[in-house]
């Protein structure tokens, strides 16, 4: 699935693509006392594309789905996919008996982080302050609905803050 600016609605004409996923490793991998491969990143340029790539041993994925880690949830409920199976819908279900109140943990401390990161600059720029909003707007969705929606312009629809549109104009002017 796509993830990053573009599933919160937000990419720039230089966004780089985030892309994340989910892979099985072999048994010979994952018995032992070392698991090998247990992420995998990979960050190349194609075709005049920036993309990073990050996947998860399906042991992992569950133990973070497990954790509230709700990174996992948009990656199982994202409307960018870019290929599935029929496990994938499986999980979905599996993960909606997963949600819990706790999840909002996960919203906070996000967007905690994307404040510091914020009043730390000296020069305050705007993506720090878009992510803050983004994450506090899903927390607050996913808390009332039960459903994952991460596009900003989608959830401003609901939320309906006057300053939104401006600040994702602010963002994509910036490149």
């Amino acid at each position: 699935m796509i993830s990053g600016s573009h599933l919160y609605g937000f990419p720039s004409l230089d966004s780089d693509y985030d892309l994340q996923g989910v892979h099985v490793l072999p048994v010979q991998e994952v018995v032992g006392l070392q698991i090998k491969n247990e992420t995998i990143e990979v960050s190349e340029v194609r075709e005049s594309l920036e993309i990073d790539l990050v996947t998860h041993d399906v042991k992992k994925f569950f133990l973070r789905l497990l954790k509230n880690n709700c990174y996992v949830l948009e990656q199982l409920y994202s409307p960018l996919i870019l290929t599935t199976s029929p496990k994938h819908e499986e999980l979905k279900v599996v993960a909606k008996n997963c949600i819990t109140r706790y999840h909002s943990y996960h919203y906070m401390g996000s967007a905690t982080t994307q404040w510091k990161l914020f009043e730390k600059e000296n020069t305050h720029r705007i993506q720090p302050l878009i992510y803050v909003y983004g994450v506090l707007l899903t927390g607050i969705y996913f808390m009332q609905t039960g459903e994952i929606e991460s596009n900003l312009i989608k959830l401003n629809e609901v939320f309906n803050l006057s300053y939104i549109p401006d600040l994702i104009a602010q963002k994509l002017a910036v490149t």
